[in-house]
């Protein structure tokens, strides 16, 4: 389930880094309405492809935290405040900072940038749930991950 921290090379889409991980996204024809602008709910789609590579970088394996120990984490809460919209073929960037981590919970905050510029701002609170949905604390290991890099900020 936890694998050793992986480094990130500074030509991969992601780094980390003060504890914020960066993600970077491309805006895609599929990503806009007609008039050419991200559609609102692509954003939280593109927040959620930055969460996933952030626990990667923390060596963090999604399919293996749900099969070995049986839990994975829901959405329990999402804030979003849209500043300005994203247009086709514009290259994104999604910061995330971890602002909270408890025994069964985390909350993240994210910014959805374009050229240094926030066009989104995210307030996520995860919970960590079993198979079943019912909530489950996070592994130990995991736990500490999370709390190492949320506090590397400090």
């Amino acid at each position: 389930m936890i694998e050793p921290a992986r480094k990130v090379s500074a030509a991969a889409p992601v780094a980390t880094a003060a504890g914020v991980h960066i993600f970077q996204v491309r805006v895609y024809y599929e990503d806009t309405d007609a008039g050419g602008v991200v559609y609102y709910a692509n954003y939280l789609k593109f927040a959620e492809r930055a969460r996933s590579e952030m626990l990667r970088a923390l060596g963090v394996d999604n399919v293996r935290l749900m099969q070995e120990d049986g839990v994975a984490f829901a959405v329990r809460r999402c804030e979003a405040d849209y500043i300005k919209p994203a247009r086709l073929d514009d290259l994104l960037e999604v910061a995330t900072r971890l602002v909270e981590v408890g025994g069964a919970s985390l909350v993240a905050e994210q910014a959805i940038r374009r050229d240094g510029v926030d066009l989104v701002r995210l307030r996520i609170a995860l919970a960590c749930m079993t198979r079943a949905g019912r909530p489950a604390r996070m592994p130990k290991e995991l736990k500490a991950r999370l709390e190492n890099f949320s506090n590397s900020h400090l």
